[in-house]
């Protein structure tokens, strides 16, 4: 579970200036690309009328643009308040403020209230996390069909630049790390809960994947789907 110490560390990187700039380039440019490929994976199948869940969503990319194409509702879950208050300003700039739910919390620590939703995603939040196996198979125990993420991959690269990024990070007495964690080990856990990969991209620094509940489209859990 992350401490209350590392939550604060989340607070203050992901604080209202970033949130700011964040969503103002949103607005001028669009979702990361990461994030776009990740929306376009996830759109593929379609997504008329399914329930989201948006771990760490930040601005709420996914979810706005997945509101866009049809989904019929999201739950927002993130540490920081600011991106927080940043997701809600765009929901009622695109009129999607009644399909929205935002929560101020832990995910892991919250995920006992939360109700499942035919989608969970975690676009760049794994990496944000110490602790990897609860987040990730909490996570997948609310998916009712997919789960979507975007993560670092374990290369030489990323290890050096986010041990680069953590030494800033330290210097200026942030309590808030990065983290490498196993591909490997992350899709252990995802095939543990019963998913097996449906669609993976990646680009030099990052794996864009989506895991499909096996068996189906989790029509046998749909009573889970309402978020709430």
């Amino acid at each position: 579970m992350v401490t209350c110490h590392h939550c604060q560390g989340i607070e203050r990187q992901f604080d209202r200036k970033t949130a700011e700039r964040d969503l103002r380039r949103f607005r001028r440019r669009g979702a990361l690309r990461t994030t776009r490929l990740l929306i376009d994976m996830l759109r593929a199948p379609g997504v008329e009328g399914a329930t989201l869940l948006d771990v760490g969503g930040g601005i709420g990319a996914i979810h706005h643009l997945l509101l866009d194409a049809g989904a019929r509702e999201v739950v927002h879950v993130d540490v920081s308040p600011a991106y927080l208050e940043a997701a809600r300003s765009e929901a009622a700039r695109r009129g999607h403020i009644e399909r929205a739910r935002f929560i101020h919390a832990d995910f892991v620590a919250a995920a006992d209230e939360l109700s499942g939703a035919d989608i969970v995603t975690l676009d760049r939040v794994i990496c944000c996390y110490p602790d990897m196996e609860p987040l990730v198979g909490l996570a997948a125990d609310k998916a009712c069909r997919v789960i979507g993420a975007v993560y670092p991959r374990e290369t030489w690269w990323m290890r050096v630049g986010l041990g680069l990024a953590n030494l800033m990070m330290r210097l200026q007495r942030s309590p808030f790390r990065v983290y490498l964690h196993s591909p490997t080990a992350i899709d252990a856990v995802l095939r543990q809960r019963g998913f097996e990969p449906r669609s993976v991209r990646r680009t030099i620094g990052w794996h864009v994947e989506v895991y499909a509940r096996r068996g189906g489209s989790g029509a046998d859990r749909s009573a889970q789907g309402r978020v709430r």
